[in-house]
């Protein structure tokens, strides 16, 4: 059977969705880590009685060259193998080429170290905080071809040379464990490197030959049996390509640095559903604030473009900013008016306070893009879902996210808003705002 694959554009926030094309009613499962139901030679998605296999060489494509929404229509239960790469599904991309969408990427910052570790120690995937994605791994095999490799993938831009071409491979003395049991079927000696490490008699063979309906390759010594590789270490290469491939599945870019240690599909995608539980736990990831980093908008700035003035001045500086989204810094001290009696022995800053800078924060954003920002002011209509997490007290930095529910239309922006304080949600709430032209 011929298997195509057809990949299509899809508007913003759709992240990568598969259709059956071949099934009545066209069924889809979206490439989210909570699908995985196989791993054992390649990544299963399976959302009922439907299921595709082997995603993660033409997501690691997509991943490495940016691309965040797509449809991919397969007519098969599984994707196409080609030769055992991404080489051909990242020339094809290409070719075609890519559009830009107006909404800004929606990252997984990582700001934590997270690791995942088999029960038996053998193999672990780590991430750690980093300002781009970038991957390491190490693989090792009880094997005089192949023992120990290591590649490293620091700039995605790389992929197309670096990692692409990698093929992924298989030991003969895995063959027909395999063949029993139902995988590899369609799989032939050139869309994999199979590596000839156990002397085995011509008869057995020929034996797996006939098994895979594959000529019989003439075998001198141990080695690489049906091909010159592309790279030395191609096998470490191809396992950093999976990785990318699995990771792919928590919906989102990483901002990371990951280290994976003797990887394989199932420990890779274990990590990725950890992440998705943690973006399911928590809407939003709290923004990475450096203490050292330069303002994008200082105390001076935040002044022209804001009409408020002591003691009601509650942004200190934007560290930054995207075209609907804005961080604002707070640092709350106890030397404000409104510690004199909210509480004199013990001091909390009050909730509507918290709002309010959230919403002067909005108004940074509104004001930020218009041409004369002096000439209007921002205004509450109406404010929903309030959350009120725990307390801000003097000494906290109050670090604010704002982004906008919708686009801003005939002067009405609907925003929602969070203050984080050490990297938790203290407060949230949705809001509704007017921005009016001044009399």
């Amino acid at each position: 059977m011929q298997i195509t694959l057809t990949v299509n554009p899809a508007p913003e926030n759709t992240g990568y969705v598969i259709k059956r094309v071949d099934l009545p009613n066209v069924p889809e499962i979206p490439a989210l880590a909570e699908y995985v139901s196989e791993t054992t030679r390649g990544t299963v998605l399976k959302l009922g009685e439907v299921q595709v296999s082997t995603v993660e060489h033409a997501l690691a494509a997509l991943y490495a060259l940016g691309i965040d929404n797509c449809i991919l229509e397969v007519n098969a239960p599984e994707f196409p193998i080609l030769d055992g790469s991404s080489k051909f599904y990242v020339e094809q991309i290409e070719k075609v080429g890519i559009e830009e969408q107006s909404k800004d990427k929606d990252y997984f910052v990582v700001t934590k170290k997270i690791i995942y570790e088999t029960p038996d120690k053998s193999s672990s995937i780590m991430l750690l905080p980093d300002e781009t994605f970038s991957v390491q791994t190490l693989i090792g095999y009880d094997s005089p071809v192949l023992g120990n490799q290591f590649a490293v993938l620091e700039n995605m831009a790389d992929f197309k040379t670096e990692v692409a071409p990698a093929r992924t491979f298989v030991f003969v003395r895995e063959l027909e464990p395999l063949l029993k049991m139902n995988l590899i079927k369609g799989g032939d000696l050139t869309n994999a490197i199979v590596i000839y490490d156990r002397p085995t008699a011509k008869s057995e063979l020929q034996r797996l030959s006939e098994l895979m309906n594959q000529p019989c390759p003439e075998v001198d010594s141990l080695g690489y049996m049906n091909t010159e590789l592309v790279f030395n270490n191609e096998p470490a290469r191809h396992k950093l390509l999976d990785v990318i491939g699995d990771l792919a599945l928590i919906g989102k870019p990483i901002k990371g640095k990951v280290i994976a240690m003797h990887p394989g599909h199932s420990v890779n995608t274990a990590l990725a559903k950890l992440m998705r539980k943690e973006i399911k736990r928590q809407e939003i990831l709290p923004p990475v604030y450096n203490t050292d980093s330069t303002a994008l908008l200082d105390i001076n700035q935040i002044k022209e473009l804001l009409p408020h003035r002591y003691p009601f001045l509650l942004v200190d500086k934007v560290v930054e900013m995207g075209s609907d989204y804005i961080v604002g810094i707070k640092n709350v001290t106890m030397n404000e008016m409104h510690f004199l009696g909210h509480f004199p022995n013990e001091p909390v800053m009050p909730g509507v306070l918290i709002i309010e800078a959230m919403a002067q924060c909005a108004g940074l954003l509104v004001l930020s893009q218009v041409e004369d920002p002096k000439n209007y002011s921002t205004y509450f209509l109406k404010i929903d879902n309030v959350k009120f997490r725990q307390k801000v007290v003097p000494g906290d930095t109050l670090v604010m996210k704002v982004v906008f529910l919708t686009d801003v239309r005939r002067g009405i922006a609907n925003i929602k808003g969070y203050a984080f304080v050490q990297g938790k949600i203290a407060t949230e709430a949705e809001m509704t705002a007017q921005i009016a032209k001044n009399k």
